[in-house]
């Protein structure tokens, strides 16, 4: 499997590089960045082949497969129909748009050409998360609430890196994205209450620094979200499941009860890196000839979702 990363030097671009390479039988064949020289410097150091910062020129290669996107959130939707219309199987890093008439797009075009398009909804794929969710299609847990906390210290534009951004990052369409399509997947439900509110605007970032989401699904089960780019302190996002038959807390790849006891997760996937097994997922979807799991035809009810948040923020 050849596969080009778009924004592979980033902070996310390196978390795929790195996870390409520990997969059997894949390799990142192109790299596109924005500055040729960076882009350039990074391929050789990284032994790609090709480099460029035009997406186009990767796509118009046979020696390309698929394509990662790990680019601003704004160019997401634009570039998953790019890769679509020339015959490319793409995953970009979620969100899949940053409104809901574009991601509705996104779908119409997959479906149109038949071709694997999946959101990087890693959530579904840590195996913190992968334990939950096997508990609950066994039939031994039910969600009954899930708190979550997603808390940055982020005053000025800069990435997970503390390099400056050319881009503005968004608690409600990046963020909060993790948690609505995780919780409607772990509860199997779509949302059908929402409510959600925002504190002040940023003077120059133009966001909400502060952000609080409700939601419920008919089943009972509820969640709540906190969201913050003025928490100083650990950053993040950590996850409490409040079930029938336990309490469980996810940091990322590690899980906990509800007393802090770790638990084992080694039989759960055959790597306990969530973007490894994410682009696992990616990778066999294209060759077994099925859609994969946060497909875009999945992904697409959280973005109703939040579409629905947006709404209740701007009312």
């Amino acid at each position: 499997m050849r596969i080009c990363i778009a924004g592979a030097s980033g902070a996310f671009g390196m978390k795929h590089m790195d996870a390409i390479a520990a997969i059997e039988g894949a390799e990142v064949v192109s790299v596109v960045g924005t500055k040729i020289d960076a882009i350039k410097a990074f391929a050789e150091q990284r032994g790609v082949p090709h480099y460029t910062t035009d997406l186009a020129e990767s796509l118009a290669r046979d020696d390309v497969d698929a394509v990662i996107l790990a680019t601003p959130t704004q160019m997401h939707a634009a570039q998953t129909i790019q890769c679509l219309e020339a015959g490319k199987h793409v995953m970009s890093e979620i969100p899949m748009a940053d409104n809901i008439e574009d991601a509705r797009k996104v779908v119409e075009v997959q479906k149109k050409t038949g071709l694997v398009a999946m959101a990087g909804h890693t959530r579904r794929f840590n195996p913190s998360h992968q334990w939950i969710h096997n508990k609950i299609m066994a039939g031994e847990l039910t969600v009954q609430q899930m708190d979550v906390q997603t808390y940055f210290f982020r005053r000025s534009n800069k990435n997970a890196l503390g390099q400056a951004r050319s881009w503005t990052d968004h608690l409600l369409w990046h963020h909060a994205c993790h948690t609505v399509d995780l919780f409607q997947y772990q509860t199997g439900e779509t949302a059908s209450k929402v409510q959600a509110l925002q504190g002040p605007i940023h003077p120059e970032l133009g966001i909400a620094m502060d952000m609080s989401i409700g939601m419920k699904v008919p089943n009972g089960a509820i969640c709540t979200l906190s969201l913050s780019f003025n928490n100083d302190g650990p950053f993040g996002t950590f996850f409490r499941y409040i079930c029938d038959n336990g309490t469980y807390i996810a940091r990322y790849d590690d899980l906990f009860d509800g007393s802090e006891n770790k638990i084992d997760l080694s039989g759960v996937a055959v790597s306990n890196n969530g973007i490894e097994l994410q682009d696992r997922e990616f990778i066999a979807a294209i060759q077994e000839g099925r859609a994969p799991n946060a497909c875009v035809t999945q992904a697409i009810e959280a973005m109703e979702t939040l579409h629905r948040l947006e709404e209740c923020l701007e009312d």
